[in-house]
């Protein structure tokens, strides 16, 4: 009987036995690229991440387990004790208010500690940053559908393709000249909004070389499927020579050229475009062409190919 009964439960769980085995067989975290921090702003959002989760088991975990256990003792075949007078139990006050308070002066603190570390106009974490070059400044342009990097200070800028030095802590500004995006590279930089007429900032720095993947984290429109960019991580000479292979392109950006680039454009495989000899002004000559009502209408046909002045500009200097 008992040898049968055996046989019965091992048949009825081999389904659940191979659903799990298959289920696990894609839980590889490559591709979870919040689970592979690449700076210490990253690591401080995956740190705290598992804090929230894990203190947020700390209730889910014994409510259901509760759950469980009422219903397997208070069922009706049970006939368990019922009292219809109870009214009151200071125990179970003490759990229910107590314990909800102390989690949420728990997760109160954590939050405030975290938000400190990460605050996106003066990171803390970043002081701790080996570095002895200054920051830098790099301003951070949105249109429909594309990322426009201004260098300032080497007078340069790029489309789709970011590229900073290692260990260098880069201090961004960041303005649209359409919609709202959000600014995601989700192993080096948290989300932050980039709104039209209002000008937003942010930092990082990673210690080590390598690429990573941003993109927008809002929704804005027909070509925001393609709205991505590179990160590129170089090594300090790398970078250098980068610059200066940058700066020796014939293409020239100020605000009328910037006018043509802003377009909705839809960059299909986030081509990168590279230009030199840039208004140092460009940045604050958008964010007020914003605040005075400045459009760039949607035309009605879409796809949108890369304009051929920006795609001539794909023999500016190759991706390392």
């Amino acid at each position: 009987m008992i040898s049968s009964r055996r046989r019965s439960v091992a048949l009825f769980s081999r389904p659940f036995l191979f659903l799990s085995a298959l289920f696990l067989s894609g839980c590889s975290t490559v591709q979870y690229r919040l689970f592979h921090p690449a700076d210490s702003i990253a690591n401080v959002e995956w740190h705290y991440t598992i804090v929230d989760v894990a203190v947020m088991l700390l209730i889910i975990l014994p409510i259901t387990f509760m759950i469980a256990l009422f219903l397997w003792r208070y069922r009706k075949s049970r006939n368990a004790a019922y009292d219809p007078n109870w009214s009151h139990s200071l125990s179970l006050e003490l759990l229910m208010w107590g314990v909800p308070l102390i989690i949420v002066v728990v997760l109160g603190y954590y939050s405030y500690q975290s938000a400190m570390l990460v605050n996106p106009y003066k990171p803390s974490v970043l002081a701790k940053s080996a570095a002895a070059d200054a920051p830098l400044q790099v301003d951070v342009v949105t249109t429909d559908w594309q990322w426009l990097f201004i260098y300032p200070q080497q007078g340069i800028a790029t489309i789709d393709d970011l590229v900073v030095p290692q260990g260098r802590v880069v201090d961004l500004r960041l303005t649209s000249a359409s919609v709202v995006n959000d600014f995601f590279i989700p192993q080096v930089a948290p989300m932050i909004d980039v709104m039209p007429g209002m000008r937003t900032k942010d930092a990082f720095a990673v210690n080590r070389v390598g690429n990573y993947e941003g993109y927008s984290a809002d929704f804005s429109g027909e070509g925001f499927s393609w709205m991505q960019f590179s990160t590129r991580i170089v090594a300090p000479s790398d970078f250098a020579s980068w610059v200066s292979q940058t700066q020796a392109s014939p293409h020239k950006l100020d605000y009328a050229q910037f006018r043509q680039l802003a377009r909705p454009t839809v960059n299909v495989g986030a081509k990168p475009a590279y230009f030199s000899g840039v208004d140092p002004d460009l940045f604050e000559e958008v964010y007020h062409a914003a605040l005075q009502g400045v459009v760039y209408p949607v035309p009605a046909e879409l796809p949108i190919p890369v304009p051929a002045k920006a795609a001539a500009t794909q023999a500016g200097p190759a991706r390392s």
